[in-house]
């Protein structure tokens, strides 16, 4: 059959990570779901096989210059595929976007606004036009001079630098300093100035205090170090510099997140005097549009923005056609659940959920047609009434003529598709086969597909401990105001199982991760608090680059390092451990200096990384791989499953105990050495939960967990519960925020925020266990849990 006629996407021989030489036909103009427990092989088939062939099939396309860097990538491993349009990918991205990006910024949006305050506006009278650019805080056309667009000031004081005026200068009296030699050479510098540095600092003269913390001058004298015996100390030239410029400097500029964090101690953070964190230079702030700054309607929830705009007066046709344009780009975003946001909403502060929608919403708004829209967990972070929402737009983009495929763990967007891949039946090694290419019922008859068990499973009561538990005491918050949270009062039962529920944007995330852990963290040193430790598992990043990965967080690679040194070839070299780390010179490949990886910069497009063309993505240089442990190198054993290398170490109790417990939390697929790049916010979770499980200690800790189930199979929830549950049986207390109802239905307690999100959220509506929440009239999240619960 001629290509172009042939309705299907046609795939041979995909062998990209644990893929078996798959062979798949899924039909154009359809929307398919691709199914399978964790670590399967359904991102290596859309993602790593799919996708990257469109993409690379359009880099073909490009000017012969860009293709040499392109080339550098590689192509997926397969052997044909045919049948496919033009793709475009919207994964939950794993890097953080910078604190400029926005919500505004993500989606267009601000660009349009922007157009419609310098073309419609209303001007103070005098007043010259402004071109769009000077609206923007991100141009030195727009940014506030004092601030330079961020809205926020850091500043310092005395009080800050030196908390304990009674000690001296030599005693550490400027805590702010750095330690160790530097922090001594500061201080030497300052004696050989003439300052008095063992007098106590309050007794020192105000205008020496002031110069010492404060100037900008960078002397330099040459110091005289006090002689010890056993070393000999040379005069030498020393720069003095200020602990305010050295704070600032730090939290500036310093690539070291630790040093930064510490630096911030000293800091206060507080809105820009000038602008009043509004951002932008008084003259765009006097243009006004329906009465109001381009600054509050930023700041306004998106459904307020478009209130705004539909009740706006008539004024000329300009405003008319911008103010309709602006309308049509806010139906998308509002449509998918996250009209509580605003256009100055930062980007870091949104989960990777409401990012990808934010991207999807943009997409539908294109208005392209004949292409393949490749979804990466689009329901991630959603309650269940949000996620009919996304269905809608689902619909709406294949029937616009595109073809949508979408990797997914939700059981109602798995119903809702018109054709399911599943991939498995297991993880890793023992993954990677399609089980069933076709409609959604036809997976009733494959007996090993996990997928089916759940898809098809008759309703039944959830597995949870019986009976319920009991709370032996509670943490009680009141008059919580925060973000959307209004002088909220909740009460969190201890050593027992609670489930915080509610829609998108009702205010979860701001009650446990930031009132409930301030308030914990607050109180742990207080005699007779009931909760002695505090465990927080979010689902940010292990690591930024491929430099970090799960054995170096998880520190079975210093296990690792040390067999490796203690072998019989390495000790007749003299090599340490060092050699063996890919973090420093000697034993690493430095082409890519130990990451495996070089990143690719394309030009015109996002830089990527690829395997580095020295050492093939091994990490070390060749001598280095001579050295064998039990027959492997290091470069091989990086490259293990989690299940394949509990068995190589069985013996090794150190490396065994990790690797039980990664085990143990259903990350038995993942490689010792995949990269952290690699990892979803779900994985980096469970793999700090690991970490924490394998030094569980018995003084009563409270655990906070966000959206844990987030990327999880049904198959692979029932293993994390047995761990959370198994948390509270051993006498701990356990808090997530979740959407998942099975999850919430075993809880013993549950939360839930609402009614809605955003101004029309912040509230508690209901308290009490799973069944009487389920009862509770006005909770948009009662009626899906009583499904779940089967009343």
């Amino acid at each position: 059959m001629h290509q172009s006629t042939d309705p299907y996407v046609r795939v041979r021989g995909a062998r990209e990570h644990n893929l078996r030489g798959v062979d798949v036909d899924i039909p154009r103009d359809a929307l398919t779901v691709f199914t399978g427990v964790s670590g399967s092989g359904k991102s290596s088939l859309a993602f790593g096989t799919l996708y990257a062939e469109a993409q690379r099939r359009y880099f073909e396309s490009v000017a012969p210059y860009a293709r040499r860097l392109i080339h550098q990538i590689g192509a997926p491993k397969v052997d044909s595929v045919t049948g496919l349009p033009p793709a475009v990918s919207l994964e939950q991205r794993r890097s953080t976007p910078g604190s400029r990006s926005s919500v505004g910024t993500v989606t267009l949006l601000s660009n349009s606004l922007r157009m419609l305050y310098s073309r419609a506006g209303a001007y103070p009278p005098g007043a010259e036009r402004l071109d769009s650019d000077a609206f923007s805080p991100n141009t030195a056309a727009g940014a506030c001079p004092s601030c330079h667009g961020i809205g926020r000031i850091h500043r310092t004081d005395e009080q800050l630098l030196v908390p304990d005026p009674d000690l001296s200068i030599r005693q550490g009296a400027i805590a702010a300093w750095p330690g160790a030699w530097q922090g001594k050479n500061l201080r030497d510098i300052l004696e050989a100035l003439g300052h008095d540095v063992d007098a106590p600092w309050r007794e020192l003269p105000a205008r020496d205090r002031e110069w010492i913390l404060f100037t900008e001058e960078q002397p330099v004298v040459t110091v005289h170090p006090v002689r010890e015996a056993e070393r000999i100390q040379r005069p030498y030239q020393g720069t003095y510099m200020s602990a305010h410029r050295y704070v600032m400097r730090t939290f500036a500029d310093s690539k070291s997140a630790s040093l930064r964090a510490r630096a911030e101690k000293f800091l206060t953070d507080s809105p820009c005097p000038v602008c009043e964190g509004r951002r932008l230079r008084p003259e765009a702030l006097a243009v006004t549009f329906a009465g109001r700054t381009i600054a509050e309607l930023a700041a306004a929830p998106l459904t307020e923005l478009d209130g705004v705009l539909a009740s706006a007066p008539p004024g000329g046709e300009a405003a008319r056609v911008l103010a309709e344009d602006l309308r049509a780009r806010i139906a998308p975003v509002t449509e998918l659940g996250l009209g509580y946001l605003s256009l100055d909403r930062t980007a870091p502060s949104l989960s990777a959920g409401e990012l990808q929608r934010l991207r999807l919403a943009t997409q539908l708004k294109s208005g392209l047609f004949g292409v393949v829209y490749v979804l990466d967990e689009p329901s991630a972070g959603l309650h269940p009434a949000d996620t009919e929402a996304l269905l809608t737009v689902l619909d709406r983009l294949k029937a616009a003529g595109n073809t949508v495929f979408v990797v997914e763990h939700d059981l109602d967007v798995v119903r809702h598709a018109d054709w399911l891949v599943d991939v498995g039946p297991l993880a890793g090694e023992h993954g990677g086969r399609v089980l069933h290419s076709g409609p959604p019922a036809g997976l009733a008859e494959v007996a090993e597909s996990a997928t089916a068990r759940h898809l098809f499973a008759s309703p039944e009561s959830p597995e949870r401990p019986r009976p319920v538990r009991e709370a032996r005491g509670a943490v009680r918050l009141s008059g919580v105001d925060r973000h959307n949270l209004r002088g909220v009062t909740a009460e969190f039962p201890l050593g027992v199982f609670t489930a915080v529920t509610g829609v998108s944007g009702s205010g979860k995330s701001t009650l446990v991760g930031q009132a409930l852990a301030g308030e914990v963290a607050g109180r742990l040193a207080e005699p007779g608090f009931p909760v002695r430790r505090l465990v927080e598992v979010d689902q940010k990043p292990i690591g930024r680059t491929p430099r970090s990965n799960l054995a170096t967080y998880t520190g079975l690679f210093d296990v690792v390092r040390r067999l490796f040194t203690a072998s019989e070839e390495a000790r007749a070299r003299g090599w340490k451990a060092g050699r063996f780390s890919f973090n420093v010179p000697g034993g690493r490949c430095e082409t890519c200096q130990g990451e495996g990886f070089v990143s690719v910069e394309l030009l015109f497009l996002p830089s990527t990384y690829a395997p580095c063309p020295q050492c093939g993505g091994a990490r070390y240089n060749a001598e280095t791989l001579q050295v064998r442990y039990e027959g492997l190198t290091i470069a091989e054993v990086l490259s293990l499953t989690v299940e394949a290398a509990a068995v190589f170490f069985a013996q090794v109790p150190a490396a065994a105990r990790s690797l039980r417990a990664l085990e143990d939390i259903g990350l038995g697929y993942l490689r010792l050495g995949q990269p952290a790049t690699e990892l979803s916010g779900g994985e980096a979770q469970r793999i700090k939960l690991a970490t924490e499980l394998q030094r569980l200690r018995r003084d009563h800790t409270l655990y906070l967990l966000d959206e844990p189930t987030t990327g999880l199979h049904p198959a692979d929830v029932r293993v994390l519960l047995r761990q959370l549950h198994g948390l509270v049986e051993a006498g701990h207390s356990v808090v997530v925020v979740e959407h998942d109802m099975d999850v919430v239905a075993g809880a013993d307690w549950v939360i839930d925020l609402g009614p809605g999100g955003g101004a029309e959220g912040g509230r508690v509506v209901a308290s009490g266990t799973p069944s009487e929440v389920a009862r509770t009239p006005g909770s948009r999240t009662a009626g899906y849990l009583a499904r779940a619960l089967g009343v």
